[in-house]
């Protein structure tokens, strides 16, 4: 095993605030692990279209994205982990039945089943991302979609989760949840990539903040929650950070002696 360190890094609420916005101590530390010869890399939920931007300001390329489904080792496709297609078939049927729209997504794009949907427009608006929703409803029709949106409330999800055992649902918006394969996670994501670099699990190190980030910060040998973070995830944490406002992931990599 090598002792190399590797440390992923989780966007929404990590590496960036809540007015998506990145400080600069974070896109200094970033570069500063770099210099020193660690890996860093980014575990999202995001596709990989949606944070372009923020791999190349950080000149970064291995990433687990779509909360693991879709894995990126130095730029090379390394694991990938689609939906079924048979059950998001049938999703998509009762969805209809409910008014319930979805959102189709693969490493490339994103489509809505629902044209100008209100509840998938105001969503996607939170992410604050330059990208837009278009209308195909056949759109999961012979590629693979590694994630679906689903528009319903928290009361309407339960229902979701008895009928689709295919699936796990992970909410992030008040009006939208996460649909990935059954025990699909940030986790396996970064099982692929680790055990490719040979990096030995005392240094692997992980920052996040939402309920999409507890099995990675569970297992994860340093895990760190931002003080933004959920109470889920800062109790299945190693460490709790200050805020990604308040310089938290710098903060953070000082307290583990990463940084100084």
């Amino acid at each position: 095993m090598s002792d190399k360190k590797i440390i992923f890094f989780d966007i929404d609420g990590t590496l960036l605030d809540d007015d998506k916005k990145m400080p600069l101590t974070a896109e200094k530390a970033v570069f500063a692990l770099k210099e020193q010869g660690h890996e860093v890399a980014i575990a999202t939920g995001r596709a990989p279209f949606m944070f372009k931007e923020i791999r190349e300001q950080l000149e970064i390329d291995s990433y687990v994205s779509f909360n693991g489904q879709y894995v990126v080792l130095r730029g090379e496709v390394v694991a990938t982990n689609p939906l079924n297609r048979e059950a998001l078939q049938a999703m998509t049927d009762l969805a209809l039945t409910h008014n319930h729209a979805l959102v189709y997504m693969d490493h490339m794009d994103m489509k809505a089943n629902i044209p100008n949907d209100e509840l998938v427009q105001k969503s996607v608006q939170t992410l604050k991302a330059k990208i837009s929703v278009g209308y195909d409803p056949l759109y999961f029709h012979g590629r693979d979609i590694y994630q679906t949106l689903l528009m319903c409330t928290t009361e309407e999800e339960p229902f979701y989760e008895s009928v689709f055992n295919a699936f796990d649902f992970v909410r992030w918006h008040p009006s939208s949840v996460d649909v990935v394969p059954h025990a699909g996670s940030k986790a396996k994501g970064i099982r692929e990539i680790t055990s490719r670099l040979g990096i030995a699990e005392e240094n692997q190190y992980a920052f996040g903040d939402g309920l999409n980030d507890v099995e990675m910060l569970t297992t994860i040998h340093n895990s760190v929650a931002m003080g933004n973070g959920c109470d889920e995830a800062k109790a299945a944490a190693k460490m709790v950070t200050k805020r990604a406002d308040e310089d938290g992931i710098l903060y953070g990599l000082q307290k583990l002696g990463l940084l100084s």
